[in-house]
């Protein structure tokens, strides 16, 4: 796609989502020229980017990408992607600005506000972008659903219901994702993209009310200027309705607006190489357009739980 290719480093090169940054990479017509993970399970680089040099120790992995920008390399670094577990997103961001180079960074882009306002003042020091992956805000039928509620009638609220149930295994629990300190907890790590991608559609959130917050699943209320929102996460199968788990499913997910199913499962398969394509013609997304998602799961994470309120559904009586 490109006539002139760019230069990615990669961090987090063993994860589940790091393959979807290395076919974006690739599809875009750009190359891998480094990648790093402490865990050596990244056989996957040769399906994409076989010469890439490739660092299971961290500060071996900065003495190469800063030899490199030194001497004006070649292969110097133009992008850091980084796929690390959520709570060192912020370091390794402020790694990629500090080596001359833009961050891509996978959701959640931080666990806290306030982390973001330390980037800013990275990006303003060195000149250089943090970019986020928000891949549900370049699907073409929440674009379509957006276009709709804005030229809809002014001060109308939507009724919606959200559900996601996504199921792990015990493995969960054990391993980063299931400690609150390094993954956020359920909220943001399963549920950032779609708290960001209500109010990507809803505009201004005005209310949220938690009802559950448990390890493995939570719920709430959220009201936006267009939108009452019950939401419901989880990564517990026995949450899956029933006549889908009897056929197999261990994945359920629904968005209904005033009764209405939204249908946009469909398109997951390419989201990232759009949001890598929008990134390199410079209508990535920054900072700033992830403050109220993170503003929203941190405030979900802080809560108390309420027992009343408008619930979703899947809660019962």
């Amino acid at each position: 796609m490109s006539g002139n290719p760019r230069n990615f480093a990669l961090i987090g090169a063993a994860g589940y989502i790091a393959p979807r940054h290395m076919q974006a990479i690739r599809d875009t017509g750009h190359r891998l020229v480094a990648a790093y993970d402490p865990n050596d399970s990244v056989g996957v680089i040769d399906s994409y980017f076989p010469e890439a040099d490739f660092f299971t120790e961290f500060e071996r992995f900065d003495r190469h990408v800063d030899k490199r920008r030194r001497a004006n390399h070649e292969k110097r670094v133009d992008f850091v992607s980084i796929c690390s577990p959520n709570y060192l997103h912020d370091s390794h961001m402020r790694f990629a600005l500090r080596s001359d180079a833009d961050a891509i960074c996978e959701k959640p882009l931080v666990l806290n506000p306030w982390n973001i306002d330390g980037l800013l003042e990275i990006e303003r020091d060195t000149g250089r972008k943090v970019n986020t992956i928000l891949q549900l805000r370049v699907h073409p039928a929440i674009i379509a659903l957006r276009d709709k509620v804005r030229a809809g009638r002014p001060g109308r609220k939507h009724e919606v219901d959200l559900a996601y149930i996504t199921s792990r295994g015990s493995w969960y629990l054990q391993s980063w994702k299931g400690d609150e300190r390094k993954s956020g907890g359920i909220a943001t790590n399963i549920g950032v993209h779609f708290f960001d991608m209500l109010h990507f559609i809803f505009g201004r959130l005005q209310e949220n009310v938690v009802h559950l917050y448990e390890p493995t699943k939570a719920a709430g209320y959220l009201e936006y200027e267009h939108a009452r929102v019950r939401w419901f996460l989880s990564v517990d199968v026995g949450d899956v309705p029933e006549p889908a788990r009897a056929s197999g499913q261990r994945t359920y997910r629904s968005i209904t607006v005033d009764g209405d199913e939204i249908e946009f499962s469909g398109g997951f398969t390419d989201l990232h190489t759009r949001s890598y394509a929008e990134i390199l013609a410079g209508r990535g997304f920054g900072l700033e357009e992830n403050r109220v998602a993170i503003e929203t799961v941190a405030s979900i994470r802080g809560a108390r739980p309420s027992p009343g309120g408008d619930r979703h559904p899947f809660l019962g009586d």
